[in-house]
């Protein structure tokens, strides 16, 4: 069973075991990972339970299952019409089966699209509805698995609203989210939402698919997004803006603008932990002990406003990102903007 090769997120793992177990299962999930966690595996995990065991969950190709990402044109496939995650199936799947903890920028550089922003359009939705449609192929569960649902745009979530607000009888739609604040509300508003805690805080191991399930495989790119974060926030904290301002100059030469926005998710991600250490809900931050002393020690340097202004700021860096703004401009702008916090 996949369940088994789950770390951490026992509670987790439990409530959706007994989901399976008492036959309430919720008609739409949205899970929330930090980027690059472990909510894909905990995804095949329930699904794998949720159709008795079947090897073709954890093969990704059970016919009832249907996977839906964002993509946009790319050199893989043809420009002859509009690209759907049907298009990009094949590498989708060799990505998801040799490291099923990927992250955004991962997803996009299997595809071929790195460089551009992935979109969940209108035709993807048609197509879903098409699929939804039609009776199991193996009968019971019919699922969608929906890898960043923010991505979507306004009329897709549209077509799709009826469906996920009143779907037929065991219908799932199954969200795994990296911002669920930026998931349209008229679909968040139907699902049941979890946290899935990152096995580690600087995401420098991840999981790979074995022939016996999970193991440890080292992400090379969530290192190096981790130690610019340590670098930076070292920076800050000694009130040294020329440090800061080569941080940022590390963070405009990185080799791609999906790393550049991984590393603002990231920075996210980590300074929510040290707002929810500043209201002593340290539970909830899921810090390793190894890093505890670190998070604490920016919990009680950092003014208490400053993880969520700073989290504003980086919000803004990416949209400038995706708007093609220079990156020089951006990160010195990040910098001075975070700096000028203190």
């Amino acid at each position: 069973m996949l369940f088994d090769t789950i770390t951490g997120n026992d509670r987790t793992v439990t409530a959706m075991q007994n989901m399976v177990a008492t036959g309430r299962v919720p008609h739409a999930i949205l899970l929330y990972e930090n980027d690059g966690g472990g909510a894909f595996p905990l995804a095949l995990a329930f699904l794998e339970a949720l159709y008795d065991g079947s090897p073709k969950v954890a093969k990704l190709i059970h016919p009832d299952i249907h996977f839906v990402f964002p993509v946009t044109g790319g050199s893989k496939v043809s420009t002859s019409e509009k690209p759907t995650s049907d298009s990009y199936m094949q590498w989708f799947r060799e990505l998801a089966l040799e490291h099923p903890c990927f992250t955004e920028s991962e997803l996009y550089q299997a595809l071929g699209i790195e460089g551009k922003s992935g979109l969940i359009a209108v035709g993807e939705a048609r197509l879903i509805l098409d699929k939804l449609s039609l009776t199991g192929v193996e009968g019971g569960w019919r699922t969608v698995v929906m890898f960043l649902p923010e991505k979507m745009n306004q009329e897709a979530a549209n077509r799709l609203l009826k469906i996920v607000e009143e779907p037929p009888q065991e219908t799932l739609f199954l969200m795994i989210t990296h911002a669920p604040e930026k998931v349209l509300k008229t679909i968040s508003s139907r699902c049941l939402s979890i946290r899935v805690l990152p096995p580690k805080r600087d995401f420098s191991t991840a999981l790979e698919m074995t022939g016996d399930g999970l193991s440890p495989r080292p992400n090379e790119e969530s290192g190096e997004i981790s130690s610019l974060f340590n670098d930076l926030m070292d920076a800050l904290l000694e009130k040294n803006l020329l440090m800061a301002l080569e941080v940022g100059e590390s963070l405009s030469a990185l080799s791609s603008r999906e790393k550049q926005k991984a590393f603002c998710r990231y920075a996210g991600e980590c300074l929510r932990d040290v707002f929810l250490l500043q209201q002593g809900l340290d539970r909830l931050a899921g810090v390793p002990d190894e890093e505890m002393d670190y998070y604490r020690r920016l919990a009680g340097t950092l003014k208490r406003n400053f993880p969520r202004t700073a989290a504003t700021q980086l919000d803004r860096a990416v949209t400038l990102i995706e708007r093609n703004v220079n990156q020089k401009i951006i990160f010195t702008d990040l910098v001075d903007r975070l700096y000028r916090n203190l």
